[in-house]
């Protein structure tokens, strides 16, 4: 709970905001004040919630509060929450006890410092007790009383917080700029706290508390709404300038302040409960004003997203006018497009059109619709349009032909006619282009044409019809004018169209007669206009016209096709002049069918009956009254539609139209009984059946069929209505078809639609049926968005005025620097038109204008007032920003990175204040650039913080820096009470601004700001030491200067070297007179004065003294509990930082109980003591472990360590021994894992929204916690326990918000006695100096002090602590490295600090730091956060580590190692590349080192065990594990340590994966191997290819003796060595050409400097030497299994080099190793490359008589090595065997061994004599190199020629070892195959013998061996039988074939199985034929 003395004062002091004669100047102090105390309520909130300061012991943190209580006062333990009233705020003075007032806030009595000292006293003494009178009983009632008064008078943090609100927002509307300015900025701190002490539950909470919060919140809401109204309603002509500058100004701040404060108080699904109408109008007024939308997005999305909750109808309204500004911006950005010159995207400009349709009623910009219909013109036109664009621009010219706007209807009209006037018109016959009349394709269209027809001609205004008429006439007398594809495309349009277009048909007007022309034929060959089958029905469709006129022409029309049909000599009737004449009246009935069939009804009629029906009629045996009958049957039953299908099926429509034929026969009168029934049948099929109908109305013998019925039988009534009606369906089908003349209509139902026709059909045609007509107004007509009623409201006017004049000049900066904006508008609309008051809103909401505009107003300023005005209005756009959540990136920041503003402030930083009134425009001036750089203090430009940082250092003394020190003789005594305060207010506000300017200098990194910085930095410290002189003594009431000052010099003091940079005083002298100043201050509060030291100021002195003590300890290398522990500690830590002062310390606590080390280890094990105090105490135990402690008792040694003893025993030790006694009394390890468990790795101690848990409590408490519903301040359920709870084993920290971690607890296991004394001498032994009172002898030496250390409340651990706990292990290990190593076994210690590791965690606190849309002391708190996570993991990483390198088996673990591995991964592949500072990035790239290190470390030491793990950690973030490497190597230069540290963990780990491949021991789990990873998955392919190309390019520009090259190259190498992308890319990148080239000079360097005798030279020789190897070593990685850089090798001559660099290999047997194993792998399965080593000095020739010229060729050197080497055993002759090996694939290379003789040393390899027959390696390479050789029946035939060979194999096959033994059968076996050496192995009785025995060995691969051989020599050679008949051999043949049949091999062998069996068929067959 908050007690606020007087905060109802400050309160009412507000209303004084509104009075006159300078009132409101007490009501801006009173705002101040209230700003101040949220600033410090954040700051406090911040320490009590800040994990590193949290403490059990509740008395230590509140002793830091500034309402603090004495812990006498508290009561009884177990009350919770003490009584603020209960006991006195004032402790008990230290030193000189008096009553004197203090004045600072803290002294309840209100009693003038003039009045009666006694009587003020008694008075004080009454209601504040002394803390030793609480515990008396005899208390009268009337202090329970006033306690309980005082208890009520307190307020909440969320009721302190709304009364601000509710007391501060009416003064927004008190018209002065300065009062709304300040007012705000209250506010918003406000807002800041509103947010953590009220929850989004205060919506539905019911309780008291919060129903009375939520009343409140609502009338603050309503009062805001009325607020933002007040000034929208001030913004108006009537207003001058200032005042609408003011309003406007005002309407954006506060409209800002509104929404941040409902994004924080109302979450937007709960919006709906707001309901205050002021506040919904002022959000619908938010939402439609344009130019605030534009300048802040983000806010305006969040007002829409608020009213769409909020209010349905304005979102509405809103909605529909955002749609129109859209289209708008649209119709501007198709007029520029469609102007431009060349190429358009017609695509783009028919979406833009279309878009801009809907906005046209509003600015009726005509020439929009001129450029669309001539774009519909232009897409239409050509051949070869695109279809997609023809149907879009169609639709387009549909919209507007169906406009519902008369006047946009008519102008499109119109612009249709005039492009058939320009496309049609007799200027046209000049001109050569045929294709002109093509621009009127896009008329040329059916469903255009309909539009036209059916709307446009029966339009009621002639502008629309006329036009309609003059389009139609024009275009169907244009024949003449059109090509004939142009003719044909309108005829074949307007065929559809014909049914509406004869409605107009006339005998007298012009179009009236074009279309009866339509119907017309022309000449005696039957031709029209129209096609044959078309005219017929035009011409039989005139005859339902309304005139007479009309249908007398149509009889004449008819006369050609009843005469000229198919046949009419044999058909009725007779055309005579009766019948002639009565035609035109024909079809003109008196009434109308109504078309109706049940599609509904439930038939009983069975299929079977319909079809006896059918056969009745269609029978001829049948009589024609039955028949008559049962079609009449079917006319009923066809009622019901469902029985349509049967009988269409059954040809019914066929049959119908046979009978009609036969009835107009001239024989056919029989047939008339049939005819009325069969038009029914067929009226209702056609009726039903639109498919039926369609196809029935093409067949023009149809309808003359039904004319002629007509005729014939027109006495029948019947007969005529149905022939009239069945016409009627197919004549006017096409138009009844409704789909086909529109867009989109699209029907579920599967029925067929009832038949309709457009009302235009309707109503002039006289039709004989009763349908429902359709389209009465068009099918494409828009819908117009906005209603007149809309667009009558002001606000939506203005918005799309707003929006017209923005999106006409592209951008608000385009319309603003319009210089005659009424000329350059003429052509607008009047609506259209700005006023000159909403331009000056648009610029003044425009923030980059209204920066500049305010700027200048500054530069041109001719009064101190027009400045003061300039810099408020600057001040709200600061605010804007700020409230916006554009700090950084908004346009003030942009404004401060230019120059304007420079010039803006220049003078008032150059020219020091004349007068009074100079001096308050320098508070004015100063406090707005502290606004600005206090926003802009995270991206100041270094070049703008040095222009100020010269201003200041400029003129000195006369600069901003000497107003700090006044001249002697302006005294306080001498300057009135104004002045006073001015110059009050100055000195506060420099003092900001230098503190500010000290914190920004902190990340300047390049030479001049450094040296600027520092000089400014001393020469302000000297300034503040002189004010610290002059500063009144603290017995005055100078406490806020000197607290100001001491802030000052916090900051000054704070950097390293600060001291340093001043050239008239020493750096000593300088930090001496510090020390002498600060001391003084000390002393003088603590001891004379010393009741000042507990007052609200008196801290802050006292604060900010230890905080400069300690700064200026460390400068001189050579400090309210918690904090002055912390600084202390800190203090002590550094002092032992040097040995020094390790010993110095030591000896000043030797008279302390414990001595240093006792004491240290307490405070570190002291479970209730904060974490910050913690940490210093880790510091100074890792400091005293870095000084060489003896390991044996000794006193000859200055540092003797720690020092324990037995008081009883007398035993004492010092020493390692001492040490390690010491550390097993105070159980150390199990303390250390009692921190892990109680670790804290929050932002937070706690979160004032913790909503759930709070209702649980308020569900319990009842009542009587009304004030405390929201239970606003939680802390952790472990800090809500009770004082005599004791089971602290089960307490967890939980986490109070999803973001904090929470850890699990370990059980931790106490080590049992291993200690050099006796375990009962043990328990008496204490640290030097400790009583025996502090030792409690128990019967287990574990119990006691676990259980007294463990019993109190433990307060949480930090990662902080941690850190410093994980580098004290460190050096315990590395003093201590098996005792400590066997500690951290028995504990998990190990396992238990791993687990803390969180890549969740500091993800998601990166990502919310990159994103930051919180406060930003929020931001603050999460950077510091992620700083010591970040550098908790390297402190565990190094322990780790260290932990390996003492005993791998510490980290070996799987419950250690996997979790510990993701994690590492996960946080190595975090890669910010924005957003992140440089502070955090650097820890961020320290962590990186460690962990790159830990995992090489883990690799290089227990690779074995660890590689599984490892892989498969790196598997799942294996492309961002490389990205991150190569992050690393770009910061090679900045940053050396993690480029070295990357690049070996790369090294190690691939190095390991190499090793696993050539062992050939490929895991059994799933996991991928690294080199999978590497080359088959597509992700990292292309990471895998830029980390090789980074590489190359470090490996080549780096200098051979650079470190960073060695690493580089060892990387590149296991890379090529595992990776075949990494070998495609170093081809790519030239790297083998590179190396070669290398190697060409470096040969010849080493040449020249061979002649140059010398040490020198010899060193630079074994340099080159050095660089050699590396290119050779790189080169054999890239030619690794790749023929394409075996290729690159060749051509880039890579043998020549090897051979002239061969001398010297000669001379280093380890550079002919490396390249020899070059060679080996370059001419592995490469026969060209193998060839190439047999050119005469290494050359590459194709010309035979270059090969081995002179016998010396790279082979013959080769050869010659060999021999020199073939009985030496050495690593030399290993290789070159081998590479021989691969050469003697070759058959030049083989020819070269064989001319050279080389294969006649074989003979002289002695061979191992007696029973033990074991080869050796000599033997080994032998043999294989001969099996290679005899692979070819050359090389076959070459070995037998060497006399003894065939011996020495035999002998060879006979040993022991089974690798040589089956070298030299398979050479044996090889040998059989050649046809020339059959004989000879035949001839040999041994031979024969060895082979036969193989079918007996054990050995499945000898026996194949064996059974092949045989088969080979009996293969093509029947002496063979001769021999292999032999019976002991057959015998053995024959077993072994028996054996092999029977024999059932393993799955993978069933292939040699098969190849061993057909061998001993063969050779069974061979045998017996």
């Amino acid at each position: 709970m908050l007690v606020v003395l007087s905060l109802q004062s400050l309160l009412s002091l507000l209303n004084l905001a509104f009075g006159g004669d300078g009132r409101h100047q007490l009501a801006l102090q009173a705002v101040s004040c209230l700003q101040q105390l949220c600033i410090f309520l954040r700051t406090r909130l911040n320490f009590h919630r800040d994990p590193s300061f949290s403490s059990s012991e509740q008395g230590t943190a509140s002793q830091n509060s500034s309402i603090s209580y004495c812990q006498e006062a508290r009561g009884a333990p177990g009350s919770q929450n003490p009584s603020p009233g209960s006991s006195s705020p004032r402790p008990s003075v230290i030193g000189r006890t008096v009553q004197r007032p203090r004045g600072d806030g803290q002294d309840w009595d209100a009693v003038s410092s003039s009045g009666n000292s006694t009587q003020a006293n008694a008075n004080s003494r009454v209601s504040l007790h002394s803390p030793f009178d609480v515990g008396h009983s005899d208390l009268p009632d009337i202090e329970n009383e006033d306690t309980l008064e005082l208890q009520m008078k307190q307020l909440s943090l969320p009721q302190f917080c709304v009364s601000i609100l509710e007391n501060a927002i009416p003064l927004l509307r008190t018209g002065s700029r300065r009062v709304t300015m300040e007012v705000l900025e209250l506010l918003v701190d406000d807002m800041s706290l509103i947010g953590d002490a009220i929850s989004e539950y205060v919506w539905e909470d019911d309780s008291l508390f919060a129903l009375e919060l939520r009343d409140k919140l609502l009338l603050v809401l309503g009062l805001l709404g009325e607020t933002i109204l007040y000034h929208k309603s001030n913004i108006s002509a009537e207003q001058p300038k200032v005042m609408l500058v003011h309003h406007r100004m005002a309407f954006i701040s506060i409209s800002l302040f509104t929404v941040r404060l409902l994004q924080v108080l109302l979450p937007v699904e709960k919006a709906s409960k707001v309901t205050q109408k002021s506040l919904l109008n002022a959000l619908f007024l938010l939402s439609l004003d344009m130019s605030f939308s534009l300048e802040y997005p983000s806010m305006h999305e969040s007002i829409a997203a608020y009213l769409e909750q909020m209010s349905t109808e304005n979102y509405s309204i809103y909605k529909q006018v955002s749609e129109a500004a859209y289209s708008i911006e649209c119709t501007c950005s198709f007029m520029v497009e469609v102007r431009k010159e060349g190429d358009k995207n017609l695509s783009e400009l028919l979406e833009l059109a279309d878009q801009a349709l809907s906005s046209l009623p509003f600015h009726l910009h005509f020439p929009l619709l001129q450029e669309c219909i001539h774009i519909c013109s232009n897409i239409w036109k050509s051949a070869e349009a695109n279809s997609l664009l023809q149907v879009e621009s169609q639709k387009l010219l549909l919209h507007l032909l169906s406009h519902p706007l008369l006047n946009i209807k008519a102008e499109a009209y119109h612009c249709c006619l005039e492009v058939v006037k320009d496309c049609l018109g007799i200027h046209n016959i000049a001109k050569p282009v045929p294709s002109i009349c093509q621009g009127v394709h896009f008329l040329l269209q059916p469903k255009v044409l309909y539009e036209i027809c059916t709307f446009g001609l029966q339009e009621d205004k002639s502008e629309v019809n006329s036009t309609a008429k003059a389009i139609l006439i024009h275009l169907l007398q244009g024949r003449l004018m059109m090509e004939v594809l142009t003719w044909n495309k309108f005829i074949e349009a307007l065929c559809p169209v014909i049914p509406v277009l004869q409605g107009y048909a006339d005998t007298k007007d012009t179009l009236g007669k074009c279309i009866l022309s339509l119907s017309e034929t022309t000449c005696d060959k039957g031709e029209g206009i129209l096609p044959g089958t078309p005219r017929l029905q035009a011409a039989l469709r005139l005859l339902f016209s309304k005139k007479q006129l009309v249908r007398s022409v149509a009889a004449k029309h008819l006369t050609f096709h009843v005469l000229n049909e198919e046949g009419a000599n044999l058909k009725r009737p007779c055309l005579n002049g009766n019948v002639l004449s009565s035609i035109s009246n024909l079809f003109i009935i008196e009434g109308a069918m109504e078309l109706k069939l049940d599609d509904k009804m439930n038939s009983i009629i069975k299929a079977e009956t319909v079809e006896k029906l059918y056969d009745i009629l269609t029978s001829d045996a049948v009589d024609l009254v039955l028949r008559k009958s049962a079609a009449e049957q079917l006319v009923v039953i066809l009622e019901d539609t469902k029985m349509h299908d049967i009988l269409k099926k059954l040809g019914v429509i066929e049959k119908i139209l046979a009978y009609l034929n036969e009835c107009v026969h001239v024989d056919g009168k029989l047939m008339e009984s049939l005819v009325v029934p069969c038009l029914i049948l067929l009226r209702k099929i056609v009726c039903a059946d639109p498919t039926v109908r369609l196809s029935l109305a093409q067949q023009p013998s149809l309808l003359l069929l039904l004319f002629r019925v007509s005729l014939i039988l027109q006495s029948d009534r019947a007969v005529l209505i149905e022939a009239a009606v069945l016409l009627c369906l197919l004549l006017f089908d096409e138009v009844a078809r409704t789909e086909t003349w529109a867009d989109g209509i699209t029907s579920n139902n599967t029925e067929a639609p009832a038949f309709s026709l457009p009302v235009a059909v309707v109503r002039r045609y006289h039709l004989p049926i009763r349908i429902t007509a359709h389209h009465v107004v068009s099918p494409n007509t828009v819908v117009v968005p906005l209603s007149s009623e809309c667009l009558a409201m002001k606000p939506v006017a203005d918005m799309l005025k707003t929006a017209w004049n923005l999106s006409w000049y592209h951008g608000i900066e385009n319309l603003l620097q319009l210089v005659n904006y009424e000329k350059e508008t003429e052509t607008f609309l009047d609506s259209l038109k700005l006023s000159s008051e909403d331009i000056l809103i648009l610029k003044i909401t425009h923030t980059n204008y209204g920066l500049q505009d305010c700027l200048s107003l500054i530069i041109q300023a001719a009064s101190h007032r027009d400045v003061r005005t300039a810099l408020t209005r600057l001040s709200f756009y600061v605010l804007n920003d700020r409230l916006a959540l554009k700090c950084s990136s908004g346009p003030c920041g942009t404004t401060l990175k230019s120059f304007v503003w420079q010039k803006a402030m220049n003078r008032f930083l150059q020219v020091l204040p004349a007068s009074v009134e100079d001096e308050k425009l320098l508070v004015d001036v100063l406090r707005f650039l502290n606004k600005l750089l206090r926003e802009q203090k995270s991206n100041l430009e270094s070049d703008h913080l040095k222009w100020i940082l010269k201003s200041l250092l400029k003129n000195q003394p006369k600069s901003l820096t000497g107003l700090l020190v006044r001249p002697e003789s302006q005294v306080q005594d001498e300057m009135d009470e104004t002045q006073a305060a001015v110059r009050q207010r100055l000195d506060k506000e420099l003092i900001r601004l230098f503190n500010l300017l000290l914190v920004c200098s902190m990340s300047v990194t390049d030479r001049e700001s450094l040296e600027l910085a520092g000089s400014f930095r001393t020469e302000l410290a000297l300034k503040l030491l002189q004010c610290l002189r002059l500063t009144d003594a603290p017995h005055f009431y100078g406490l806020p200067s000197l607290e100001r000052t001491l802030q000052g010099m916090v900051h000054v003091t704070a950097l390293p070297g600060w001291s340093t940079y001043s050239a008239a005083v020493d750096p000593v002298t300088i930090c001496k007179k510090y020390l002498t100043g600060l001391l003084e201050v000390i002393s003088s509060f603590y001891v004379e004065w010393g009741g000042n030291a507990m007052s609200f100021m008196g801290k802050g002195v006292t604060k900010s003294t230890v905080l400069c003590l300690l700064h200026l300890s460390h400068e001189m290398m050579a400090q309210a509990k918690d904090m002055v522990r912390f600084t202390a500690l800190g203090i002590g830590s550094a002092l032992t930082s040097l040995e020094m002062g390790c010993i110095a310390l030591a000896e000043s606590c030797q008279n302390i109980s414990g001595g240093l080390w006792g004491t240290v280890i307490n405070i570190l094990l002291d479970q209730s003591e904060c974490s910050m105090v913690r940490r210093e105490a880790a510091f100074i135990l890792q400091n005293l472990l870095v000084i060489p402690i003896p390991t044996e008792d000794t006193k000859d040694c200055i540092w003797q360590g720690p020092c324990v003893h037995d008081e009883e025993s007398g035993l004492s030790q010092t020493g390692i021994p001492a040490l390690k006694a010491l550390l097993y009394h105070c159980q150390f390890y199990e303390h250390v894992n009692q921190m892990v468990k109680h670790s804290y790795l929050g932002c937070y101690m706690f979160d004032l929204n913790s909503y759930k848990e709070d209702k649980l409590s308020i569900e319990k408490g009842g009542v009587a916690d009304f004030d405390d519903s929201l239970n606003l301040w939680k802390a952790p359920p472990s800090q809500r326990k009770s004082s005599h709870s004791h089971s602290t084993s089960e307490t967890m920290i939980l986490s109070a918000s999803p973001s904090l971690g929470s850890v699990t607890e370990l059980q931790a296991a106490v080590p049992g006695s291993a200690s050099f004394i006796p375990e009962a001498v043990v328990d008496r032994l204490t640290a030097q100096g400790q009583s025996d009172t502090t030792i409690t002898e128990s019967p287990s030496p574990h119990d006691a002090p676990m259980s007294a250390g463990l019993s109190k409340q433990p307060a949480v651990v930090t990662p902080a602590l941690l850190s410093a706990v994980c580098s004290l292990l460190h050096n315990l290990l590395v003093v201590m490295p098996k005792d400590t190593g066997i500690a951290l076994q028995q504990t998990h210690l190990l396992t238990a600090l791993s687990s803390l590791v969180s890549a969740n965690l500091v993800e998601r606190y990166i990502l919310e730091l990159k994103a930051p849309l919180g406060h930003q002391c929020h931001m603050e708190h999460v950077k510091a956060q992620v700083l010591l996570l970040l550098q908790y993991l390297s402190s565990v990483s190094r322990l780790l580590k260290s932990c390996l390198l003492v005993d791998s088996d510490l980290v070996s673990q799987d419950e250690l190692l996997k979790p510990l591995l993701g994690n590492t991964f996960r946080i190595l592949t975090i890669r910010p590349k924005a957003g992140l500072d440089p502070e955090l990035m650097s820890v961020l790239h320290e962590m990186w080192v460690d962990s790159f290190s830990l995992v090489a470390t883990l690799l290089w030491k227990n690779g074995q065990i660890s590689f599984p793990s490892v892989t498969a950690a790196l598997a799942n973030h294996c492309t961002a594990i490389i990205d991150t490497i190569s992050d690393c190597i770009h910061l090679s230069t900045t940053y050396p340590a993690l480029y070295v540290a990357s690049l070996q963990f790369l090294s190690v780990l691939l190095n390991e994966e190499g090793r696993k491949q050539l062992q050939d021991k490929r895991s059994v789990c799933q996991n991928p191997t690294i080199s999978f990873l590497l080359d088959h998955t597509e992700e990292c392919q292309a990471s895998v290819t830029q980390l090789t190309a980074l590489i190359i390019q470090v490996f080549e520009r780096k200098s051979s003796k650079d470190v960073l090259k060695e690493v580089a190259t060892n990387a590149l190498l296991s890379l090529l060595a595992v990776s075949k992308n990494a070998q495609k890319c170093a081809l790519e990148a030239d790297l083998i050409d590179s190396c070669i080239e290398n190697m060409k000079h470096i040969h010849a360097q080493l040449n020249l400097d061979s002649l140059k005798p010398g040490k020198a030279q010899r060193k630079k020789e074994d340099n080159l030497i050095k660089e050699l190897r590396c290119s050779m070593q790189l080169l054999r990685n890239c030619l690794f299994q790749n023929e394409e850089s075996k290729m690159a090798a060749l051509k880039a001559h890579l043998v020549p080099v090897l051979h002239s660099l061969w001398p010297w290999f000669l001379a280093d047997d380890s550079s002919m190793e490396i390249a020899l194993h070059l060679l080996c792998v370059y001419t592995a399965n490469y026969p060209a490359g193998c060839a190439s080593l047999c050119w005469a000095s290494g050359g590459q020739s194709s010309l035979p008589s270059a090969r081995s010229a002179a016998g010396n060729s790279l082979m013959h050197y080769i050869l010659k090595l060999a021999s020199h080497v073939s009985n030496d055993n050495s690593p030399v002759q290993q290789v070159v065997f081998c590479l021989i090996s691969n050469l003697a694939l070759s058959h030049d290379c083989k020819g070269i061994i064989q001319k050279s003789n080389f294969l006649q040393n074989f003979l002289s390899l002695s061979l191992p004599k007696g029973s033990n027959k074991n080869s050796g390696n000599v033997s080994t390479l032998w043999l294989k190199l001969l099996l290679n050789i005899s692979f070819g029946e050359d090389g076959q035939q070459m070995v037998m020629k060497i006399n003894g060979f065939l011996d020495q194999i035999i002998e060879m096959c006979k040993y022991k070892h089974k690798s040589s033994q089956h070298l030299a059968l398979l050479i044996l076996h090889n040998i059989c195959f050649s046809p020339a050496n059959k004989p000879k192995v035949l001839g040999n009785d041994q031979a024969i013998a060895v082979l036969s025995a193989c079918l007996e060995s054990n050995s499945p691969a000898v026996q194949r061996i064996g059974a092949a051989s045989l088969w080979a020599l009996l293969h093509n050679y029947q002496k063979a039988k001769v021999t292999l008949k032999n019976p002991s051999i057959r015998r053995r043949i024959d077993e072994a074939y028996s054996l092999v049949k029977k024999s059932s091999p393993q799955p993978e062998e069933n292939e040699l199985h098969a190849y061993h069996l057909k061998c001993l068929e063969n050779i069974v067959q061979l045998l017996d034929c």
